[in-house]
């Protein structure tokens, strides 16, 4: 049996690894990537690596062995089709007879077209019959966080989301999560509203961006019409940019503010606050 991670090399992928790495032998983990070479890391540490495509469904046969604990990470490639993408994974694991498929979900209050292809991914998983754990991530305070140049150029955060207000977390800890199931027991058929564990408007976000860097930012909230523009205009693709505008027609609406403990328990520890990552993305 091995605990199997998908998107190993991702930006939450590789969060989970190194906790995998703290809590069981690096002989018992696999990371699938797409780029043998981006893994060598964990391999010199004895992680094993298997290179599969979420895109090519045979590199997937014979992955998973009876047994196995997959993690798999949505994929991010908005315009391939999230979903026939991750039934890829599903097909496979439950070929295969894995003991748990964990999938990395979003909120179930969010009803921006963002969570469409997971909640088509979380009704697939469902049907398959196979033990799962659907892990519904709220926002990562790096959404934010690693964005910041925009923001310090202009002296201002701009958003379409009114006072809406963000139960975020760090990729650090909804990794965390994803470790605590994968390495433990009775998690099958469960499913987590994963959120940070305190909110904040980006009225605050500007104030503590302004705080650490020394600058003047303020909060600019725009029509969603004129944020799609900022958004095309600096060149995201329009299919992306309205999904980002959908998001934060949900923040401005309190979907994404839930705050239900859910990932503090399992990680058994509180979470990051967007405060800390500001002033750790702003440090030099």
């Amino acid at each position: 049996m091995s605990i199997v991670v998908t998107g190993a090399t991702g930006s939450l992928g590789r969060h989970v690894i190194e906790g995998l790495l703290e809590k069981v032998p690096a002989d018992q983990i696999t990371a699938v990537v797409r780029d043998e070479a981006k893994a060598a890391g964990f391999a010199a540490r004895g992680v094993k690596i298997a290179v599969a495509d979420y895109n090519a469904p045979k590199t997937f046969d014979g992955l998973f062995s009876a047994g196995d604990k997959v993690l798999l990470i949505s994929g991010n490639e908005f315009h391939l089709g999230r979903v026939a993408q991750h039934k890829v994974v599903l097909d496979a694991a439950k070929a295969a007879g894995a003991a748990l498929l964990a999938y990395t979900s979003a909120p179930g209050s969010l009803t921006a077209a963002l969570a469409d292809d997971h909640r088509a991914t979380e009704e697939a998983i469902l049907a398959s019959g196979l033990p799962y754990s659907l892990l519904r991530n709220g926002m990562y305070n790096e959404n934010y966080t690693e964005n910041l140049a925009p923001a310090l150029e202009h002296g201002a955060v701009v958003q379409a989301a009114g006072d809406g207000r963000i139960a975020s977390a760090t990729r650090g800890d909804y990794a965390a999560a994803a470790v605590a199931v994968l390495t433990g027991e009775g998690h099958e058929n469960t499913t987590y509203e994963l959120s940070g564990d305190t909110t904040f408007g980006f009225a605050e976000y500007a104030a503590e961006v302004a705080k650490h860097s020394g600058k003047e930012i303020a909060y600019n909230s725009v029509p969603a019409d004129v944020y799609l523009g900022i958004l095309t205009g600096a060149g995201l693709p329009e299919a992306f940019a309205t999904i980002m505008v959908g998001v934060d027609a949900s923040v401005e609406k309190g979907e994404l503010s839930v705050t239900t403990g859910d990932l503090s328990r399992l990680t058994g520890r509180p979470t990051t606050p967007i405060a800390e990552s500001v002033a750790a993305a702003l440090k030099n």
